[in-house]
């Protein structure tokens, strides 16, 4: 069910502030670049080996981005697993007791994306994501 580690989410207060750690510090590649208007969020994925780093800087005062940085500062948001068939996972976890955000899936960043609640995670939110075939 699921596949592998697709991305680590790093919220940060400024995408160019962040990249002078990632891409010019550590070296690491920007891979790309994306404005979620939906989400009120600039995103950033730079690539680290097999898998990506995501940055989310908030463009807006009212999003979970912003009240996580608010609460606990730059740092570790969420972590990514990648599936092949989101509704399936879905069903499957649920029924072993995953609560999720959204009952269903929806359009995210990487494809089609479904969050576990954190209390869940054991204090982690856990995105699962089934990546769009298009760019996959």
């Amino acid at each position: 069910m699921i596949k592998r580690l697709n991305h680590i989410s790093v919220a940060v207060d400024s995408i160019d502030d962040a990249l002078k750690f990632y891409r010019d510090l550590l070296g690491l590649e920007v891979v790309e670049t994306a404005k979620l208007e939906d989400r009120q969020l600039n995103v950033a994925f730079v690539k680290a080996g097999d898998t990506e780093i995501e940055l989310l800087e908030p463009t807006s005062q009212d999003n979970t981005v912003t009240r996580f940085l608010e609460r606990r500062g730059p740092g570790l948001h969420h972590i990514c697993l990648e599936v092949d068939d989101l509704a399936a996972a879905m069903d499957e976890l649920s029924a072993r007791g995953a609560e999720f955000v959204d009952p269903e899936p929806r359009l995210g960043a990487v494809g089609q994306v479904a969050f576990i609640l954190p209390e869940v995670g054991r204090g982690v939110l856990v995105e699962l994501n089934q990546p769009d075939t298009k760019k996959a």
